[in-house]
């Protein structure tokens, strides 16, 4: 006589258990995994670390011909009133800025080559591979610059529009290519005074030629820590895609 107990088969469920698939379950739970974003080219990355030592011996040997050049110090002060030296001494000790000016100038010249040439190259490289539009503002990021840095400072929440650099970013790295074309002029009218005569005159003189020169430093110095402080609050996948040319980031599908 056959069973007629009813029998249950293995692959049915109670219909009061909810069914979810085993891929399923797993992709709720998993955590959203880096994805690498393609951010900046070989050349750029190249230049970029080529300028880093560069610059470093340029203001270096710079403030040695200047510390040489103690008779006509830069200084800050108003209507008559100096207040203090730019660079006083402690600042030159530390920095082993002796009093040789003969090798300062050969550092600062030599070196000032090699930054010229890689600058060079830099603006060829911007003119042919179109990369000059990601850094160059337009009418729109000059307008954008305060919500950028309103947003930087916390007081503003609204994100600006962000391509692969933002409003800001794009007036200074702008303003720094602007900085080391007047530099280098400058720098060349500093040099040789007698022989490019039009140009020291064009700058409106040699002094006014020297003071546009260290300006433009003030100014590098200025980009520089700014910069630092800038990747640093950025954080190290920022850092590193300046190295690798790829940022990672957090894929949220």
């Amino acid at each position: 006589m056959k069973d007629r107990t009813s029998s249950v088969s293995p692959t049915m469920t109670s219909p009061s258990v909810p069914v979810m698939a085993a891929d399923e379950s797993a992709t709720s739970h998993a955590e959203p995994h880096s994805v690498a974003s393609f951010k900046h080219t070989r050349a750029s990355r190249w230049m970029h670390w080529i300028n880093f030592p560069l610059l470093t011996i340029m203001v270096w040997s710079g403030l040695r011909i200047y510390r040489a050049d103690v008779q006509d110090p830069f200084g800050v002060g108003i209507a008559g009133w100096h207040w203090f030296n730019l660079f006083p001494e402690w600042i030159n000790e530390s920095l082993g800025l002796r009093r040789k000016l003969a090798k300062g100038m050969a550092f600062h010249f030599t070196f000032g080559w090699f930054f010229t040439l890689n600058g060079i190259a830099y603006a060829i490289y911007l003119a042919r591979s179109g990369e000059w539009r990601h850094i160059v503002p337009d009418r729109r990021d000059l307008a954008d610059v305060a919500a950028v840095v309103l947003h930087d400072l916390k007081l503003r929440k609204a994100t600006p529009p962000q391509g692969r650099y933002n409003a800001a970013q794009k007036v200074a790295y702008s303003g720094v290519l602007f900085l080391g074309f007047t530099v280098v002029i400058s720098g060349l009218a500093i040099l040789s005074p007698t022989q490019l005569s039009p140009l020291t005159r064009l700058l409106g003189g040699y002094e006014f030629a020297r003071t546009i020169h260290f300006s433009s430093t003030i100014g590098f110095l200025l980009f520089f820590v700014t910069h630092l402080l800038q990747v640093t609050r950025a954080g190290w996948s920022n850092f590193a895609s300046m190295v690798t040319g790829y940022e990672l980031k957090k894929d949220v599908k």
